[in-house]
């Protein structure tokens, strides 16, 4: 890492923080400095990740994380040009979208109380699922809290719950999930298993969008439900197959290592992609806003008309 995680922390929080203040007073002259530095932050909060990442050969996060940088670049760039007014209104809508999505998982992540609740709420609806359909009957087991000093079950661990500024590991917070005998299935769940991430983008996404209320409370009904029911449906598939195909092998993966890895991965990039085109068509702002984004840093050649 190019910094320690607490100053990159610190330092997103206030690039998100910038931003949210940045899109609240958004009507008003020489906020745009305020949005490039929470721009530059909030980049470079991402971008420091991006070499943990590779290490652990997660070739889709580095890739992603190391992304981040450059787009914040650019963005910076769009905010101190003579934009039109609905280039403007666009990157007025990233600001608040960031805000508001990076915002809420930032802070989830770095309360502890927070995480494990998120942990447990996904968990326990992926057993209670297993168990109705009669798939296999599981419940949760303990809850681990991996430290640089060691592993410590939750009841034990005398840390901070409240709040912390480093994660100290990729996953901190683990719960087993169990059969209900007491047997182990060697799985935990972790806040990545939750969609988290993938809930808060399209909430952050549709909440500063300048449209009706109905409109927006209509979108959220819509995306929220269906991209938890899908996330349910994806872990207790992958705790099916690694208790069915138990001895699976395939170019070294077992079948959870390869579910979990790669075909969930793109399954879920899938519905991603479908959500969102689902999305262009309740919100069409939402489509035209990325387009403009996207222009408006360079990203993409603005279309010029012509009158015949």
């Amino acid at each position: 890492m190019f910094l320690s995680r607490d100053l990159a922390t610190i330092g997103g929080a206030l690039g998100m923080l910038f931003l949210a203040i940045s899109w609240h007073k958004r009507n008003k002259e020489g906020v745009s400095r305020l949005a490039q530095i929470g721009w530059i932050l909030v980049g470079f909060y991402f971008f420091n990740d991006s070499s943990y990442y590779f290490e652990i050969n997660d070739l889709v996060l580095t890739v992603m994380t190391a992304c981040a940088l450059p787009i914040a670049v650019a963005l910076v760039v769009a905010e101190g040009r003579s934009l039109t007014e609905r280039d403007r209104a666009a990157l007025d809508w990233a600001r608040g979208c960031v805000a508001y999505a990076g915002g809420p998982y930032l802070l989830i992540a770095h309360v502890p109380y927070l995480s494990v609740l998120a942990i447990w709420f996904v968990a326990s609806q992926v057993a209670m699922f297993l168990s109705f359909t009669g798939t296999v009957d599981i419940k949760l087991g303990d809850t681990i809290v991996n430290t640089k000093e060691g592993s410590f079950l939750w009841s034990e661990w005398d840390g901070n719950k409240w709040f912390m500024t480093d994660r100290f590991a990729e996953h901190p917070f683990q719960t087993e999930l169990i059969l209900a005998d007491g047997g182990l299935i060697n799985i935990n769940f972790v806040l990545a298993c939750t969609a988290l991430q993938s809930m808060i983008v399209f909430i952050g996404a549709i909440s500063v969008l300048d449209v009706d209320r109905k409109r927006r409370i209509r979108a959220l009904l819509f995306t929220i439900p269906i991209i938890h029911i899908l996330n349910l449906f994806r872990n207790a598939g992958l705790v099916w197959m690694h208790l069915s195909y138990e001895g699976w092998e395939f170019l070294g993966l077992s079948m959870f290592e390869f579910g979990h890895s790669y075909a969930s991965r793109l399954v879920s990039l899938f519905a991603m992609f479908v959500m969102a085109i689902a999305m262009f068509e309740l919100l069409p702002e939402l489509h035209r806003h990325i387009l403009r984004l996207m222009e408006a840093a360079g990203l993409r050649k603005k279309k010029v008309r012509t009158n015949s």
